[in-house]
This record gives C-alpha cells, sequence and structure tokens, in this order.
C-alpha cells in the first residue's frame, strides 16, 4: 500500500504483546504493510513496551525496525538502528526489597523474577516463578540474593492463589507510594519505579523528535498501556485488551489475531485520500 496523504496523526505508538505481535509472537503482512504506509505518509512509528530491551531486541531486528523504541514499561529508550540504549532509569533496589516485604506482610510469600539493567541485562528467575513459555531466555537462580546484586529495571511478583487483578490490587495497597505496581499481561505483576509507565518513557522519545501528546495515536491491550491513553490524543485498545484499558479507551478495535492495528490505520489512509 502506496500513499502520499497527510496522515491525521504524527505519531503511531504500538504496544507489542497482545497487540502489534499474533500470539505465535509475529507480525501479520497485512498489519506491516498498515504501518509501512503510514510512515510513507508522514508518520512516525515508536514501539512502546513492557518487556526490557534484551527481550525486545529480536522482534525489532526481524520487523527491520530501525527507529526509537520505549522498553521495559517507560524505563529505556532504544535506538533500534543503532542498537543503542539513550536512556535507563533503574529501580531503587532498597525501595523495592522494603516494598516487597509489605506486599508479603499482607498476602504471604511471593515468586520473584528481576529483569536487570542494560542492553544485555538477564532476567533473572527465583525458587518458584512460573515462567511462561516462549523464545525468551531467563537465567534460574537458587539465591534470591542473586537478584539484588546489580541494578535493575523492575522486579516480577508471583502468588501462588491470587490472581493477576488481585495481587495488583492488594500490593498497590500494600506500597502506598514506594514504588510503582502494574499488571503486564497475563501472569505478569511487576514493581517499577515511583512515578515510572509507559507515558513517561513515550514523552521522552516522541519529545526526540520534536512530537507531542496531541500528535500520537496508541494502541494497547493491558493495564500499563492506561497511562500512555491518557497521554496520546487517542488511545485504541484491541478486542483482546483488558476491561480496564477497554472503559478508558477512545475505540476499541479487532484483536490481535485480527489485524487490528491494521483495520484502524487502513480507515484513516482512507478518510485522508477521500478528504
Amino acid at each position: 500500500m502506496s500513499v502520499s496523504v497527510a496522515f491525521p496523526y504524527k505519531l503511531v505508538a504500538t504496544d507489542l504483546d497482545g497487540t502489534l505481535l499474533r500470539d505465535d509472537h509475529t507480525v501479520s503482512e497485512r498489519t506491516r504493510e498498515a504501518l509501512a504506509a503510514v510512515t510513507a505518509a508522514g508518520a512516525a512509528h515508536i514501539i512502546v513496551t513492557g518487556r526490557a530491551v534484551p527481550w525486545t531486541r529480536h522482534i525489532l531486528d526481524d520487523l527491520g525496525y530501525d527507529g526509537l523504541a520505549v522498553c521495559g514499561q517507560g524505563a529505556q529508550v532504544y535506538h533500534a538502528g543503532e542498537h543503542k540504549l539513550l536512556t535507563s532509569l533503574t529501580l531503587d533496589r532498597q525501595l523495592a526489597g522494603l516494598a516487597l516485604s509489605k506486599i508479603e506482610a499482607e498476602v504471604g510469600p511471593l515468586a520473584l523474577a528481576a529483569s536487570r539493567d542494560g542492553l544485555e541485562g538477564e532476567v533473572l528467575v527465583g525458587p518458584g516463578y512460573q515462567v511462561q513459555e516462549g523464545p525468551l531466555p531467563a537465567l534460574f537462580v537458587d539465591d534470591p540474593a542473586e537478584m539484588w546484586a546489580a541494578p535493575l529495571n523492575k522486579v516480577y511478583i508471583q502468588h501462588p492463589e491470587l490472581g493477576d487483578d488481585a495481587l495488583t490490587k492488594a500490593a498497590r495497597q500494600a506500597v502506598g507510594s514506594l514504588v510503582d505496581v502494574v499488571m503486564a499481561g497475563p501472569g505478569v505483576v511487576e514493581i517499577l519505579p515511583l512515578g515510572l509507565s509507559k507515558a513517561t518513557g513515550l514523552s521522552l522519545a516522541a519529545r526526540r523528535l520534536g512530537l507531542k501528546a496531541a500528535d500520537t495515536l496508541a494502541f494497547g491491550d493491558m493495564p500499563n498501556d492506561i497511562p500512555m491513553f491518557g497521554w496520546a490524543q487517542h488511545g485504541v485498545a484491541m478486542a483482546n485488551a483488558h476491561d480496564d484499558l477497554k472503559a478508558v479507551a477512545h475505540e476499541i478495535t479487532a484483536s490481535n489475531e485480527h489485524d487490528g492495528i491494521a483495520v484502524v490505520l487502513e480507515e484513516l489512509l482512507r478518510t485522508a485520500t477521500r478528504a
């Protein structure tokens, strides 16, 4: 698809898992073509993901993506073309440890994993933490103390009985204003630096391109996308999105399995062409 029209948004921000990626972790040809048409029409595309750079880089390389990406729930701004980490925010490990003790005082023992900072930062997985199947590398450690030996972007928590929503709610109530807690996907509840969100990371990346919130169309599927929707001019939730995100979305599109991003972009391109 090739167009010579002015796309109504200067920036298209897309989450990865459950949004841009299908359930088999690929991007459909239709969605690739729609994004290519949008960028040909003058818009920038920024991927905004909860994954840290080491868990994102292979996807960006496969897409031939050479622009900016916001990774680690906003902690990292990464230049895919240069394979360079431009900004990175780390979690205060002392505060994180205090937050965990407060959560465990309320709900009992947690299983933990942690994402180390940097381009090569490992994801360390402690005893009892259930890692989702897939191609992402993880380093299993027997001694949880190893997780705290180097700077971290975030800590993952799991509970043997509580579901994602219940654990997120209980954790938020327990930690107060020490840290932030978000649900980023099925089985993925994270402890982050206070005030960090996809919106903060996206605003930094957009500023580097001379773009603003008013220029931005955003796509997502999980509660961690809520701040991004609050920042962007227009937020589009996938059909498979969490109800909390659908509640604040301006629009709901088809699912990630049915090219929901392409559905919206193609209609905007048609409208721009008719105008």
